[in-house]
């Protein structure tokens, strides 16, 4: 499957922003996160959540509706919508 594509745009001692761009189906690959973090998205759309025991949920954001979450999320993304799609996700060291 394709891989989505990080851009950081900043990353100092007190934050990373990265823009994430996903074309149609592309997924992050599994991943913990390391540090809490904000995504906040670019457009409405869709992505699949996969988490390490397969248990998959479908999310719905809202372009502009940011959302908060902590440290040691695990994890698969995958766009889920048939067109490109990105969001922006800011990290907390």
């Amino acid at each position: 499957m394709e891989k989505a594509t990080p851009t950081v745009q900043v990353n100092n001692e007190r934050t990373r922003i990265t823009r994430w761009q996903f074309p149609a189906g592309a997924e992050t690959g599994m991943h913990v996160h390391e540090y809490d973090y904000c995504v906040v998205p670019m457009s409405d759309g869709m992505l699949k959540i996969v988490t390490p025991d397969g248990v998959e949920n479908v999310a719905t954001l809202k372009a502009g509706e940011s959302y908060f979450r902590q440290a040691g999320v695990h994890h698969n993304v995958i766009n889920a919508n048939d067109l490109d799609y990105s969001f922006v996700e800011i990290e907390f060291k």
